[in-house]
């Protein structure tokens, strides 16, 4: 499949979307496996398509050696009420994913967004940004929820989110701070990161001693400039076709696989568009996004 030296797979929201519905809605899990298979890649993430028997999913996914190396949890830390109810939601969580030989929990804060938190109502146009009580909240949830994925030999990987609270470097700084190194590692995502504010790079040279899972994952500039200048939320950048794969948007991905090698980094990296796949098919464009990454790797 290539001369990558890290583990590289492909996450299911290439062909079916988890944010916009409408995207990939009519395609099967047999497509979407069948086409990592080809791929030559041998991970991805649950996807909404995948079947809910664990007995089925382990035994598709194992005849064509694909690994499930993770599956999104959003969770709701940053109001205490609802910890002790997050907290055993995880656990039950965490002892799926170690049943399917799973690695890491990419984790992701709920509370606040437009998109991910129940109790914001449709008229409401920003994402509410963390106060004092919030941000201690959610560190002290999530250094829980990472004793419990430890106990099932799992790492939780924080996933810095675009239309979230740990969004911009500086939410992403903070939260490092918080969180004790041993409980809480960070899902590195180069897409999320631009989307951010942030430049990938500066990220992964910073956090990378507390980074166990990278999503690789590109962005259209000239959609990002239109949508903000529209003051489009999170959800419509998608729809607008704002994120792409690797070599087809704007991220200059050198330096941060230059990065990742002499780092000698060694674990999953998951490769993203989340775009339409009726305009963008997912099979075709992962194949020009692993010719574009294997071209970087110059040793």
């Amino acid at each position: 499949m290539g001369k990558f030296p890290f583990k590289l797979g492909i996450h299911p929201i290439n062909w079916v979307g988890e944010d916009v519905k409408e995207h990939g809605e009519n395609t099967t899990f047999e497509q979407i496996v069948n086409e990592i298979e080809a791929l030559g890649l041998t991970g991805t993430e649950m996807g909404r398509k995948y079947p809910e028997s664990q007995a089925v999913l382990k035994q598709e996914l194992s005849k064509r050696g694909i690994n499930l190396v993770s599956q999104w949890k959003t969770v709701l830390f940053s109001d205490p009420v609802y910890r002790d109810a997050e907290l055993e939601a995880y656990r039950e969580h965490a002892c799926f994913l170690k049943e399917m030989g799973s690695t890491v929990i990419s984790t992701c804060e709920g509370g606040g967004s437009l998109h991910f938190d129940a109790r914001r109502s449709p008229n409401e146009k920003e994402v509410l940004r963390l106060d004092e009580a919030g941000w201690k909240s959610l560190a002290e949830g999530l250094n829980a929820a990472g004793a419990i994925a430890k106990e099932y030999g799992l790492k939780l990987t924080y996933h810095h989110h675009g239309g979230t609270v740990i969004e911009s470097a500086e939410e992403i700084d903070r939260l490092m701070e918080m969180t004790d190194p041993a409980l809480v590692y960070l899902l590195f995502d180069t897409g999320h990161a631009y989307y951010g504010g942030a430049d990938p790079l500066n990220v992964l040279r910073k956090h990378y001693e507390r980074i166990a899972y990278i999503h690789l994952k590109d962005i259209r500039q000239e959609v990002l400039d239109r949508s903000r200048a529209e003051r489009a939320d999170f959800i419509t950048c998608i729809r607008k076709g704002v994120f792409t794969v690797p070599g087809d948007g704007n991220i200059d991905f050198k330096p941060v696989i230059d990065e990742l090698v002499n780092r000698g980094y060694d674990g999953w990296a998951m490769l993203e568009g989340e775009q339409d796949p009726a305009e963008h098919p997912a099979c075709e464009y992962a194949k020009q996004s692993l010719t574009y990454l294997n071209s970087l790797i110059t040793s």
